[in-house]
């Protein structure tokens, strides 16, 4: 996390210290090392990451690491190996720096936290031909040196489940299994199927590794506190009802949520139906869902359409009439069957159990749910 944003308050941010010091005192247990938490996207589990985990950590006398590796999905390694980097001392940074053959000149070392580490690693790592486990290693020996522990959070971490990541992950599974007394890993994703594919398969390097457990989300209490700091400042108050009604009707999405408050406090003549008519207008019917519709095949969009409206049994011989007639031609189980089998390698959906299943993204949900049909194509 850059010092920058540490320092810049957010007020409307709802805190959530005992969970974080929950979180702590299970790593001060030394019963495990990592853990795993999933949540849907836009549900406030980064936010809690950043604003309320990692500042409790260096409370607590940890370093700390951050990275969210979908913003970097094809290359993980990079952004892992500069996150870890970051949280080094501007000497352990150089010194890291010096051993990978990069300039020494590009740190900043006026400050605690080196602020020109990230980018510069990032510039070097990125380029072809760098080893990046060879950079793994050589970050750790540096943080070993400090004789501090550190909380890496891996924020997205199904992004490492890929193929294409096997061999580093292997590597930093290697390298964080010798670490255990002192490096705390955080797993966070929004993609519940894969990361238990993640811990529960016994070809994937992070085969029981950690345990996973849904993200406690948030719901009355942070509606109440964003209500009563709305109303601290509006001319026109909102009642906790409709606060509460519009959380109810954005499915309980703090992000959307957010995007409501804001819309009401511009526009406070217009009451609170007119925000709730507005953001759900934003949120369920942007621009990106009818890029990503496009994108699918036919038989996969007939499947979202399913999913959408509450279709539970999609093998059953009534959904394979209905598939057959979306299509515009017999559908089998096979048809079924493949469908899921791209739309959870995309993340588009997530098996909650055997049969069981579910969009990932509730904007994207809601906006099939309002759509006619799907043609064949």
């Amino acid at each position: 996390m850059r010092t920058d944003e540490k320092s810049l308050p957010d007020p409307w941010h709802f805190g959530r210290p005992e969970l974080a010091k929950a979180y702590l005192h299970a790593f001060d247990l030394k019963l495990s090392a990592a853990r795993g938490l999933f949540a849907r996207r836009r549900m406030g589990k980064t936010e809690f990451l950043r604003r309320d985990l990692m500042p409790a950590a260096v409370e607590h006398g940890y370093l700390t690491a951050y990275t969210n590796l979908w913003d970097n999905r094809t290359s993980p390694e990079t952004a892992l190996v500069a996150a870890l980097g970051e949280a080094l001392e501007p000497k352990g940074a150089a010194a890291m720096l010096s051993k990978l053959r990069v300039p020494v000149k590009k740190v900043k070392a006026s400050a605690k936290i080196p602020g020109g580490v990230e980018g510069s690693l990032e510039a070097e790592l990125g380029k072809v031909g760098v080893d990046r486990t060879a950079a793994l290693h050589e970050v750790l020996k540096q943080l070993d040196r400090t004789k501090k522990p550190l909380l890496l959070v891996i924020d997205e971490a199904q992004v490492l489940a890929g193929a294409d990541h096997s061999d580093f992950a292997h590597a930093l599974r290697a390298a964080l299994d010798i670490r255990k007394d002192r490096i705390k890993v955080i797993f966070a994703g929004s993609s519940e199927t894969t990361l238990r594919a993640m811990f529960a398969r016994a070809s994937e390097p992070f085969f029981n590794w950690a345990p996973l457990e849904p993200f406690p989300l948030l719901g009355d209490e942070f509606v109440a506190f964003t209500v009563k700091l709305l109303n601290s400042m509006a001319r026109q108050k909102l009642t906790l009802e409709q606060g509460m009604r519009a959380f109810d009707e954005l499915h309980r999405t703090p992000e959307f949520f957010k995007r409501f408050i804001e819309r009401y406090m511009l526009y406070q003549p217009q009451g609170d139906v007119a925000a709730l008519a507005y953001t759900k207008a934003s949120v369920f019917s942007d621009e990106h869902s009818l890029t990503q519709w496009h994108k699918l095949k036919p038989a996969d969009r007939a499947i979202l359409y399913l999913l959408a409206r509450g279709e539970s049994d999609l093998h059953s011989s009534a959904t394979l009439e209905k598939l057959s007639t979306m299509l515009g031609k017999p559908a089998t189980r096979n048809t079924t069957a493949h469908a899921l089998r791209r739309l959870l390698a995309d993340n588009v959906v997530t098996r909650l159990a055997m049969g069981d299943y579910r969009i990932e993204d509730e904007a994207f949900a809601e906006w099939i749910r309002k759509r006619q049909e799907p043609a064949p194509e």
